[in-house]
């Protein structure tokens, strides 16, 4: 694929948008080509569009008067969002093809529902305003609109913060997965530096948080597989978290590490929320997605939580390879019938650096689309209601991943998609982000992702969280 355009700010926005028609289109091919050209008139943007694939050529031209020009950040933002609306708008045409999210590709959407309430649009409005102006299908569009009147949770306040402890260890690697952890096994001669080097970066941020002034709202342990740590690895790295929070999670995730030993440890420091991710209910697909449990461990580990009273979690991913509806619906009545009280409905995204996306033998699940309606329906009919929203790139049709509730939302998660609360994060891997509310910004600092590297780099990860949390404005 090739993009050629007057306007380089867009380069990533016109590539994003031709990428939902050409899914398998390589950067480095010259077909098909974009070129984009825009013209300015005081108020007037006028965008043209010529693509050359292997069918033909085709061309579209679309002009708008573009408001917000006292803004410059206001301004770009539109502009940009015109250009890529222009471009949905003549592929949509020119395949017949309609999109469920319409022009957005940005893995927030409620972050554009939130900006269209900031300029007047009234609440009761906002499902048809991401309709008119991003034509969003009207289920995605109602669904963004739920999402943002159940996040009551939201505070913006720059010395509220959260902590993120990652422990990018797993017992095997999902064929799915691309974050960057590694299996136990083979790095757990690593683990006494690794929570050596992790509860010295600990410590020098909890007192970072009081030499600061910083309220700490919740702490989440996530990973890789936080829970692939021993009784004793789990009770030491804990007693350096004992923080008064209004939420505590640690990812359990893989049932085949979940042992009453360690959630008594969990329980002994104050733990409130865990996750138990069945991904599915189905053996066969659990044996072709490389996990090392059966729907019988799944069971017998959420059995085996149940007396301790966590908030639990249960992730659950639509299009799996070989997973038909049938299937998939077994896995959501299922969930609802154990009553966790959150469920979150991910869709298979094809990562780079997956072993999926590097398998010709994987097929895309052309039911994702349906499974995805089913569990939104199911959900809702059980009194589950969505709370947080976000999508990733070559996600399986478009669609997108939904954190689900009935009484009690992650705090957590809402915090960290809607970014609207600073984060300190400590172990390799992890992203610490500044946010200033007042001035509509976010600075970012991440760890270093190997693992021996962060051990041995960890006085220069803890200075430059330091810098980032201490300096002025």
């Amino acid at each position: 694929m090739k993009i050629i355009t007057n306007y380089e700010k867009v380069e990533n926005d016109l590539y994003d948008v031709m990428h939902l028609f050409y899914p398998d289109s390589k950067l480095d091919e010259e077909k098909p080509m974009l070129k984009h050209v825009m013209e300015r008139n005081k108020n007037i943007i006028k965008n043209s569009y010529t693509i050359e694939d292997n069918e033909g050529v085709f061309s579209f031209e679309e002009q708008k008067e573009i408001k917000f020009l006292q803004d410059d950040l206001e301004e770009k933002r539109q502009i940009k969002r015109f250009i890529k609306l222009s471009l949905y708008k003549m592929l949509s045409n020119h395949f017949s093809k309609n999109l469920p999210w319409g022009s957005l590709t940005g893995i927030r959407p409620t972050k554009i529902g939130y900006d269209l309430l900031k300029q007047g649009v009234e609440p009761y409005m906002l499902k048809e305003a991401l309709m008119e102006n991003f034509l969003v299908s009207e289920e995605k569009a109602k669904l963004v609109s739920n999402v943002i009147q159940n996040q009551k949770c939201i505070i913006r306040n720059d010395k509220l913060v959260d902590l993120y402890i990652n422990i990018p260890f797993c017992p095997t690697r999902c064929s799915y997965c691309s974050f960057i952890s590694s299996e136990y096994d083979r790095v757990k001669n690593l683990m006494p530096e690794y929570l050596n080097a992790l509860i010295k970066e600990i410590n020098i941020t909890k007192k970072l948080i009081f030499e600061n002034s910083y309220v700490l709202r919740t702490i989440y342990i996530g990973g890789g597989t936080p829970t692939v740590l021993s009784s004793d690895e789990l009770d030491l790295l804990l007693s350096n978290l004992n923080y008064p929070v209004s939420e505590f999670t640690v990812e359990c995730g893989r049932p085949d590490t979940i042992t009453k030993e360690k959630l008594e440890v969990l329980k002994k420091h104050n733990v409130t929320r865990i996750s138990i991710n069945p991904q599915t209910f189905s053996d066969a697909t659990l044996k072709r997605i490389g996990r090392k449990h059966t729907v019988k461990d799944i069971l017998e580990a959420y059995k085996t939580a149940l007396p301790f009273e966590f908030v639990i979690n249960m992730d659950l991913i639509a299009g799996l390879p070989n997973e038909t509806l049938r299937s998939f619906k077994k896995s959501i009545d299922t969930a609802i019938e154990l009553a966790p009280d959150n469920i979150t409905v991910h869709t298979l995204s094809m990562k780079n650096g997956s072993i999926f996306a590097n398998n010709l033998d994987v097929e895309k699940n052309t039911t994702t689309e349906d499974m995805i309606k089913y569990a939104s329906e199911t959900l809702k009919k059980n009194g589950y209601k969505p709370y947080y929203l976000y999508r990733q790139k070559n996600q399986i049709q478009c669609q997108e991943n939904v954190g689900y509730f009935k009484e009690k939302v992650c705090l957590f998660n809402v915090d960290s998609m809607e970014e609207c609360l600073s984060i300190l994060a400590c172990g390799a891997n992890a992203i610490s982000k500044r946010v200033y509310n007042i001035d509509n910004r976010i600075e970012r600092f991440a760890n270093v992702k190997d693992v021996r590297e962060y051990i041995s780099r960890i006085d220069e990860m803890i200075e430059k969280k330091i810098n980032l949390f201490t300096k002025k404005h």
